[in-house]
């Protein structure tokens, strides 16, 4: 018999994304393809694809946690950060229950705190898209969960240390603070928490990181949280038979082994952003202090959805106005500098 012609192939290389596409600019993914390292882990895994991974990810976990400086019974993987924040919330709260949050802030936690049966208890940033510590730490009084993003996403800010233990500090020790961490990579090594020590002094907090931004394997959904033994035990109770694939253990492996290539390409991501925040400078747009991969511009003058639609860039808009911008490559941000140098000649002609 012979096979049944069909468009199988052509579609299924239709519904892969364009990997060097410059114009899409709204999900924060690493313009660099994996590393090389990394892609021939990922293609040897093949030849297994026919084998189950392992029950649970024990050897992931091992290996995540020797890396970071923990028990491996601290280390729970995950699918990406979005699926550890659910696992969480599974794990550690019952419906009806009260979970804190910023606004804005990333999209995942509106969609999983419905998901767990939440009731979402909002703070607004301040004026210059910072966490207010002060007033969120108020709200996790009434809440099972507070979440704080650290860089925060949408607007790249950061915290000092200091001023986060002290929130930490404020924080009923019966509510869990989810710390959100996706963008840490991106952050100067000054303003990082020493892992370790933090979770032995605040047991209530569960650390959320994940592969998919500086390491740059989004496709791949490998994250990872870290937590005390009581609290990680929770969240491992969580763990779905077979969950994370055999190309996640291979992936991470092959990472760690390259990491002196990935903070070359850290500080090239920073560079540029860099660049293209000091030319919003020149330009006279505003954006906040962004420590990640990303720039968010607050509600301006003009109106950037228009703005970025009419020269064909994909970036994420937000319900008051503001915007928020991957960093790609040079090509990315010329075009970002085109589509917003056209829309302020426009007005002052007006």
């Amino acid at each position: 018999m012979q096979p049944v012609p069909g468009p199988v192939a052509e579609d299924i290389g239709d519904a892969l994304p364009n990997a060097i596409d410059p114009f899409a600019l709204s999900l924060n993914e690493n313009p660099f393809p994996p590393l090389p390292a990394v892609r021939s882990a990922l293609i040897r895994s093949v030849y297994a694809a026919n084998r189950y991974p392992e029950f649970l990810p024990e050897r992931l976990r091992g290996m995540i946690a020797a890396h970071v400086g923990v028990p491996a019974d601290w280390v729970v993987p995950g699918a990406g950060a979005t699926g550890l924040a659910l696992q969480t919330l599974q794990a550690l709260t019952s419906p009806g229950d009260t979970i804190a949050m910023a606004l804005p802030t990333f999209d995942g936690y509106p969609i999983v705190a419905r998901m767990a049966r939440l009731n979402s208890l909002i703070v607004p940033l301040d004026g210059q898209g910072h966490n207010d510590l002060d007033a969120l730490a108020d709200a996790a009084a009434d809440a099972r969960v507070v979440v704080l993003c650290r860089p925060h996403n949408p607007t790249g800010t950061l915290e000092p240390v200091a001023e986060v233990l002290r929130f930490l500090g404020r924080v009923p020790r019966d509510t869990v603070v989810l710390l959100d961490e996706a963008y840490i990579e991106f952050t100067a090594p000054e303003h990082r928490i020493d892992l370790p020590a933090l979770l032995v002094r605040f047991p209530n907090v569960v650390v959320i990181r994940t592969f998919s931004k500086a390491y740059g394997l989004a496709g791949l959904r490998i994250g990872y949280g870290v937590a005390s033994p009581d609290l990680a035990s929770r969240l491992w109770a969580q763990q779905l038979p077979f969950g994370v694939a055999i190309t996640g253990l291979l992936a991470v492996a092959a990472s760690y082994g390259a990491e002196d290539e990935l903070r070359q390409r850290v500080r090239a991501i920073n560079a540029e952003r860099r660049h293209l925040r000091m030319r919003l400078s020149a330009m006279g747009i505003y954006t906040t202090d962004s420590h990640a991969n990303f720039l968010y511009l607050p509600l301006g003058a003009a109106p950037w959805q228009g703005v970025f639609a009419d020269g064909g860039l994909h970036v994420r808009h937000y319900p008051d106005g503001g915007a928020r911008i991957t960093v790609g490559n040079r090509a990315s941000t010329l075009a970002v500098l085109s589509a917003l140098g056209k829309a302020t000649r426009q007005l002052q002609v007006r």
